[in-house]
């Protein structure tokens, strides 16, 4: 019989959150996360990404740099068959062809196909008008944020939640923003901590806080911490 993860017992402090990052910064270094040479490119990495490794998108976004379609004007010129061939290995490109075509569409409906313009709208307005986008979930709307946008949204990920999980500072069924305020209640409000802390929790989630985990090494390894059984 498969034991269930503990319930939250911990609160999370200032403290507890700046011992984490120092932790992971010491062990993992720099980060100069999120990859992309323009802001539409980390967009289109940011929808691409969902349900795939990242080493898929960049194959899919390299053919699109090859196809001389990633801009806005450029991809809005294509044809959702065309697209769903050129980004083919990011998987599930018919349907991630479909959310880049939505993205396409509300940037010129609503911004005139200026990010620089969509980018000027007030946070949080723009953070609610993403999510009205089809395809556009609260994880790819902050990474968009964040990462192309330079704005103070933290990204909560799977990994997030089950490195966070695993220390007792959020419950087995904590919602995407009972997470997010976690961050974003105890530590300042800075674009580049939020963009490096959640680089960190990601490498964190691939070297070690797997789904069956390696605890051994560990930065986090002496912190209080809940193991899943072996199946």
């Amino acid at each position: 019989m498969r034991r269930r993860a503990p319930r939250r017992s911990r609160r999370v402090t200032r403290s507890d959150l700046d011992t984490i990052y120092r932790k992971l910064s010491s062990h993992f270094g720099p980060m100069n996360w999120w990859p992309g040479d323009t802001p539409f490119e980390m967009i289109v990495g940011a929808i691409l990404t969902q349900n795939t490794a990242w080493r898929n998108v960049v194959l899919a976004i390299r053919n699109l740099k090859e196809a001389g379609a990633l801009s806005p004007r450029a991809l809005r010129r294509l044809s959702e068959a065309k697209v769903a061939r050129l980004i083919r290995p990011s998987g599930y490109f018919r349907v991630k062809a479909r959310r880049l075509r939505s993205f396409i569409d509300f940037l010129f409906e609503r911004h005139q196909g200026s990010l620089a313009r969509m980018f000027r709208r007030p946070f949080p307005q723009l953070r609610e008008e993403l999510l009205g986008v089809s395809g556009i979930g609260p994880e790819t709307a902050d990474s968009i944020l964040l990462y192309a946008g330079k704005m103070p949204s933290f990204v909560v990920d799977a990994y997030t939640r089950r490195v966070f999980g695993r220390h007792y500072f959020l419950g087995e069924d904590a919602s995407y923003d009972e997470t997010k305020s976690l961050f974003e209640e105890n530590l300042p409000v800075d674009v580049p901590l939020y963009n490096e802390y959640h680089a960190l929790i990601v490498n964190l989630g691939k070297d070690f806080c797997r789904p069956r985990p390696r605890c051994e090494g560990c930065p986090l390894e002496g912190l209080p911490h809940w193991t899943p059984p072996r199946q």
